[in-house]
């Protein structure tokens, strides 16, 4: 069975890595980190390790179970371009996203160094979407490697966002998601910081999703901006998958 996920941005979870190192601001208070130690303290055998990153070889080919097509983020426990992660075991990952042509797949990194250096050695089918994730100015610097991959699906991925970015260059990105942070420790997120990241949108008639005020009790804060949800999504997605999506 796929992991329904209570992620705004997708449908499904699927994690041949877990765990993951901190290398940015944005990582400060991880919730994949929070969630691994829990779920080791609960004697789940895939975190056994905790948040050290694992292997799980186990689980490659669960997508080609999955008869049903669905969006699917790959690796929310982990990040798959993390140094410790062999390229053969990357390819492996590619490979199954390429035989399961049923589903769209959603890869997120912060490494998007290593992901340009890579590109040309992994395949890329139009249901393989690639992001990176982006958090304040410091981080801009993962558009242009992302720019330059085989990726036809690009994305950004603007969680946590801890700082305004004025006049990004969105050539060849399809798609942003903007959120801010949520759970203990949570950094307030400015709305004319969201507010400019829409309008930047809007000018390069990119799609803009608007994930979360985020804070302590996220909930709570909810996910309108100015009135209304904003779920916008590439249009190389399925109408089924678009309706899944905004319910």
């Amino acid at each position: 069975m796929a992991i329904k996920s209570s992620i705004e941005w997708t449908e499904s979870t699927w994690n041949p890595v877990t765990g993951c190192t901190k290398i940015s601001s944005g990582c400060k208070f991880c919730y994949a980190e929070r969630m691994a130690l829990r779920l080791q303290a609960m004697g789940s055998l895939n975190y056994k390790n905790g948040f050290n990153l694992t292997l799980q070889p186990h689980a490659l080919e669960a997508p080609l179970k999955w008869k049903k097509p669905q969006l699917i983020f790959v690796n929310s426990m982990s990040d798959l371009f993390h140094d410790n992660v062999p390229l053969d075991f990357i390819q492996q990952v590619f490979e199954v996203m390429v035989r399961s042509s049923q589903h769209q797949f959603q890869v997120l990194t912060k490494r998007a160094n290593r992901l340009e250096k890579l590109s040309n050695k992994l395949p890329w089918p139009n249901n393989i979407w690639m992001g990176v994730s982006i958090e304040n100015r410091d981080s801009l610097f993962r558009i242009d490697h992302l720019r330059r991959t085989n990726a036809l699906i690009k994305f950004l991925s603007l969680e946590p966002l801890l700082g305004p970015l004025p006049d990004m260059n969105l050539k060849g990105v399809q798609w942003v998601i903007v959120g801010g942070e949520s759970g203990p420790g949570a950094r307030p997120m400015r709305k004319t910081w969201v507010l400019d990241i829409q309008e930047q949108c809007r000018r390069a008639n990119v799609p803009f999703f608007f994930k979360q005020w985020g804070g302590i009790n996220k909930k709570k804060t909810g996910r309108e901006l100015n009135g209304r949800v904003w779920n916008e999504m590439p249009e190389f997605l399925s109408a089924s998958s678009q309706e899944a999506i905004a319910l």
